[in-house]
């Protein structure tokens, strides 16, 4: 099959090997997929991935254990779990002892033409929900997470530090419960589009002096989400938490933080870790066209310009690969 693979560097392969379910997968034609952050960031050496990157995909069953899935579209959940260590059965699969994680370890992912999950993994798409709409489920799941993880008032005062793709879909997550939302980036375009939206954006150019000041009674936020991925954006975010604030970090980071631990200490903050999430929410709010992913969606490539796709979503924002 043809499959855009990571060893050394990234290539396109048009002759890499089909793959083969195991007991419980099923097997998937993939229709569309999208390049994150993430895997930019494999390119570079996170996580020392080799093989078919991509885990945001939406697909057609081909085969399955069960009858009824095939010929279904679906989209998938990425983490691989064995369903009997403690975390799986204390209801947390996502912290699998023994996961993998399709296109970012021990699995490969979808940037192909076709792919294997477990079928607990899979979930239909709606009928009404075009491909382009569809492939933004993982990324739109993990901007929800954060809802399942802390709770936001309507009089909080929210900041989300980074206006890429996972950005702009945490903000319009966290503004669908009422709470001030505003965005920092450093793309005006982008934050004239978190405007439309009715949020707040703060251009933030890259030799700017001094920190940010939120129109709030302290000047900072209740609550701050880092979706920059950068130690430059970290430190930004870190100094909007007010004390006794909560300091959600979205961001994977290729390498190691310096990070002044006092600080949170003294200040009494809390920091979240937030990743995967769910994806049957993430599907309805799709469905019921309640946050936008269609103006995130730069360009579409073929399979066969992965690596020419992968070099043009070096700070893009949605870029698509179609087998």
């Amino acid at each position: 099959m043809k499959a855009l693979v990571l060893t050394e560097q990234l290539t396109f392969r048009p002759d890499y090997p089909d793959p083969v379910p195991t007991d419980g997968e099923a097997l998937i034609r993939v229709r569309l997929a999208g390049i994150c952050n993430t895997d930019l960031e494999i390119v570079r050496g996170y996580k020392g991935f080799h093989g078919v990157l991509g885990h945001e995909f939406v697909g057609d069953v081909v085969a399955a254990p069960a009858a009824e899935w095939v010929g279904q579209r679906v989209v998938g959940e990425i983490n691989i779990t064995c369903g009997t260590c403690y975390y799986c059965t204390h209801g947390m699969p996502t912290h699998c002892e023994h996961r993998s994680a399709l296109g970012i370890f021990g699995h490969d992912g979808a940037f192909a033409e076709y792919l294997t999950l477990p079928v607990q993994n899979l979930h239909l798409v709606p009928a009404s929900l075009p491909d382009e709409v569809a492939v933004f489920t993982e990324p739109l799941a993990a901007a929800l997470e954060i809802r399942e993880q802390i709770h936001l008032r309507p009089t909080d005062y929210v900041a989300v530090v980074g206006d890429g793709k996972l950005g702009l879909l945490v903000a319009q997550v966290l503004h669908l419960t009422g709470a001030d939302v505003t965005v920092i980036g450093h793309h005006p375009q982008r934050l004239e589009l978190v405007q439309r939206w009715g949020m707040r954006g703060i251009y933030l150019s890259s030799d700017r002096d001094g920190g940010v000041s939120l129109p709030s009674p302290h000047g900072k936020a209740d609550v701050v989400v880092d979706c920059t991925g950068t130690p430059e954006g970290f430190a930004t975010a870190r100094a909007l938490v007010r004390p006794r604030g909560t300091f959600v970090v979205k961001s994977t980071y290729h390498g190691t933080l310096n990070v002044d631990m006092t600080s949170l200490v003294v200040d009494e903050v809390q920091v979240i870790g937030s990743r995967c999430g769910p994806f049957a929410p993430a599907l309805r709010l799709l469905e019921e066209g309640r946050i936008d992913v269609v103006s995130l969606i730069e360009t579409e490539f073929p399979l066969e310009q992965g690596v020419e796709a992968f070099t043009y979503a070096q700070g893009r924002l949605k870029v698509l690969l179609r087998p």
